[in-house]
């Protein structure tokens, strides 16, 4: 009999796909700006990084790879943003072809959406969402990027780096003044940096909250209690970060700025952290309690069915509440007036013990290869890879190989794993005939 493939296994199955053939692309000589070939574990950690958005980088963008490299790597992170199942969709409805219930069931699984009734109108929803919003975030970098870079390369450095925020991803191009600096020269531009942090959290937020406001405009009371969740938590995880930001860091990378100059870049710690990539600062030289609340926002990441990784604003939101009601006892684990079911705090409960349990593998596999490293670095660089940040303290380009399969492990894990590998865990499967005695134990 034909083995069938579940839905969490086919969209694994296609990231895998887009992985083999962007490192295929990339390890094409023109692919690289030196006329050589990058190298198969180069190209494998950059097709990784792209098509999981997450940014982490061996080679710099701008000054290793040739325009055609640039290509794909955008590429990858448009297609790994919104999903490929997404873009299938997408060519799917160009061609006018119908849409079957199975390719229905991927695609609700693949944007972490409970209905699957009107997916084909959300899809559409979504490809022309992104085009207007990646449209007016390139449009508004290129009043900066035009003057600074001239006509054609603004052009694409605009909708490089929009495409690549939107996406969460981090990637950018910035590496022509100097290497791996990202967007430290514009750390004190208004207008590069808060239509960057637009861009991240719009995309961060997720398709199904865009949908519900789409449809109740700005009536919060008439929200989904999903989308109420995704906003209160993800206010509440810009601002706080924010404050604690522009406190902690007033003696260190801010140090002899002005407070402007200091607001604007703890605003954009606070968003870039959470799953974006994106640094306007030195995040090496972070002070300690920036670094360990960096790596807090890091693993909480973005909201489900977005751009984004990490264990989402929404599993915080259940562990949150369920820990509360546990702490005061309460019996109803609700919020905004609704009870929160059982299933969701396994699902939550679940994410995180399974990002957490990536993460700490990782960091002791890296450390056992590379004892001399610095534990507190390599404990920052798998909790970005785990939550596809791309943030680093600048150990990435010093890994060996097998330390740099071990990091892109968890980028491709971080991106299907978070969202689709603790689900499946969680699948539902027939119930036993006969169960188990019943035996309490001894918690906390």
């Amino acid at each position: 009999m034909k083995r069938k493939f579940s839905q969490i296994r086919i969209i694994a199955l296609g990231y895998i796909s887009i992985i083999v053939v962007g490192t295929l692309l990339l390890m094409l000589p023109f692919a690289s700006q030196s006329g050589e070939s990058a190298g198969l574990v180069p190209a494998l950690f950059t097709a990784v990084s792209s098509s999981c958005v997450t940014g982490l980088i061996v080679l710099d963008t701008a000054t290793s790879w040739s325009l055609f490299g640039q290509a794909v790597i955008i590429t990858l992170i448009q297609i790994g943003g919104l999903g490929f199942m997404t873009i299938a969709t997408m060519f799917s409805m160009l061609l006018k072809r119908k849409m079957g219930l199975r390719e229905r069931e991927i695609m609700v699984e693949s944007i972490n959406t409970e209905h699957i009734g009107g997916i084909k109108n959300l899809t559409k929803k979504i490809i022309v969402g992104t085009a207007i919003f990646e449209g007016l975030g390139a449009l508004l970098l290129s009043i900066r990027f035009i003057p600074r870079f001239g006509i054609a390369r603004g052009i694409w450095y605009s909708v490089f780096h929009s495409v690549s925020a939107f996406c969460n991803a981090g990637f950018d191009l910035m590496g022509i003044t100097e290497p791996y600096a990202s967007l430290t020269g514009f750390s004190d531009d208004a207008v590069t940096i808060l239509t960057l942090s637009a861009l991240v959290i719009i995309g961060g937020i997720g398709f199904l909250v865009w949908d519900d406001i789409s449809k109740r405009k700005l009536k919060f009371r008439y929200y989904q209690l999903h989308t109420k969740i995704v906003l209160t938590v993800t206010a509440i995880l810009l601002v706080v970060p924010a404050v604690l930001f522009f406190v902690f860091e007033r003696d260190f990378t801010n140090n002899g700025l002005g407070f402007g100059h200091s607001l604007l870049n703890a605003l954009f710690d606070s968003v870039t952290a959470r799953t974006a990539g994106f640094n306007s600062t030195d995040t090496a030289a972070l002070s300690p309690a920036s670094k360990i609340l960096t790596v807090f926002l890091m693993f909480i990441g973005g909201s489900p069915g977005s751009t984004a990784g990490g264990i989402k604003t929404t599993t915080l939101a259940v562990i949150a509440i369920s820990t509360f009601n546990g702490i005061t006892r309460r019996q109803s684990k609700g919020i905004f007036g609704r009870r929160l079911e059982k299933d969701a705090i396994h699902k939550a409960s679940s994410v995180v013990f399974t990002n957490m349990s990536l993460a700490i593998a990782g960091i002791i596999a890296i450390l056992a290869i590379q004892p001399n490293l610095e534990i507190s670095d390599v404990i920052f660089e798998c909790v970005s890879a785990i939550g596809t940040v791309g943030m680093t303290t600048g150990i990435t380009r010093d890994l060996a190989t097998a330390s740099r399969l071990i990091v892109a492990f968890l980028m491709f894990c971080g991106r299907v794993g978070s969202v689709s590998f603790a689900l499946a865990l969680m699948e539902k499967k027939a119930a036993p005939p006969v169960k188990n005695p019943r035996e309490k134990i001894t918690i906390g």
